[in-house]
């Protein structure tokens, strides 16, 4: 009985080991489903039906109103590393001066570019790609103990 104990020490410590060593997956942050983006009419609906069919955006137009933007980002954690950002998904829809959806684009990151994933526009979104570039020139520039840190 004594030689049992300290096996199923071992067998326990190895097997806490091995779960300690395994990848876990995280996300942060909503977009919203295509069937519900899909509900959404350009040149039609205003603001109060985009925010009741799909909810207020994580993060509005600097400027102006006029963007609203749905991020949702996968985070992977091995062991004692700080989570690292592996994907990252953007929502934008743009609204005119009247508040009616002018644009609904989706975008995605291939080989570190941002690339549109999916577009219903009525014209060239050039005003918020500047801010979306910057939206992913982030990725993986900052962890959350640079965010919680008081200076």
């Amino acid at each position: 009985m004594g030689r049992f104990i300290p096996k199923a020490v071992i067998l326990g410590a190895m097997v806490v080991l091995a779960a300690a060593c395994a990848r876990l997956e995280d996300g942060h942050g909503y977009v919203p489903e295509p069937s519900a983006l899909q509900s959404i009419s350009v040149g039609r609906d205003t603001k109060p039906i985009v925010s009741l069919t799909l909810g207020q955006p994580g993060t509005r137009g600097i400027v102006d109103d006029l963007g609203w933007y749905y991020v949702r980002s996968e985070y992977e954690r091995f062991l004692w590393r700080a989570p690292v950002e592996v994907d990252r998904e953007v929502v934008a829809i743009t609204f005119d001066e009247a508040g009616v959806v002018q644009n609904i684009e989706t975008f995605g990151l291939e080989e570190g570019r941002v690339v549109a994933l999916n577009r219903r526009v009525t014209d060239a979104n050039t005003q918020g790609i500047g801010f979306l570039r910057q939206l992913f020139g982030n990725l993986g520039n900052f962890d959350a103990a640079t965010l919680l840190s008081e200076n």
